[in-house]
């Protein structure tokens, strides 16, 4: 988690919305590491979990992702969510929830549905303060400066 941290603090330095991901192999090696990059490559879906699983996918040679686990900074939104699902990710593990815009445990809550096509192992609260804290600060410095 202290790398998925890193990356949302990089990412915070290049005007990004705090948000990083890392995501593991069954080793525990590093498949990719990454931080929100919406503003800078002018791409809606270059979120930190979609540019980690695109990655990792890459690095695997088309892979599923099924027993690798996902570290979030936050909990994902229904589009990652729904891109997880996909990519067969095999436990995600978030820090902060996302009360307006999650799709793990709020909104859609897509693992939960009983249409869902794969449901990976979700672990939501990780350094929850501190992934919040460094949410409210950046939405706070951008309103205030």
């Amino acid at each position: 988690m202290s790398v998925a941290f890193a990356e949302a603090r990089a990412a915070a330095a290049r005007g990004e919305v705090p948000v990083g991901a890392v995501l593991l192999g069954p080793d525990g090696t590093i498949l990719a590491r990454a931080g929100n990059r919406t503003e800078e490559l002018r791409d809606p879906s270059a979120h930190a979990e979609m540019l980690v699983m695109r990655a990792a996918v890459q690095a695997r040679d088309g892979a599923r992702l099924s027993d690798c686990a996902l570290y979030v900074t936050l909990e994902p939104c229904p589009m990652c969510a729904a891109a997880a699902v996909h990519f067969r990710v095999g436990r995600i593990l978030f820090g902060a929830y996302d009360p307006k815009g999650g799709g793990v445990e709020h909104g859609p809550r897509l693992f939960a549905r009983r249409d869902c096509l794969h449901r990976p192992e979700t672990i939501g609260g990780l350094r929850e303060r501190e992934a919040a804290t460094m949410l409210r600060g950046f939405f706070r410095d951008r309103r205030d400066g």
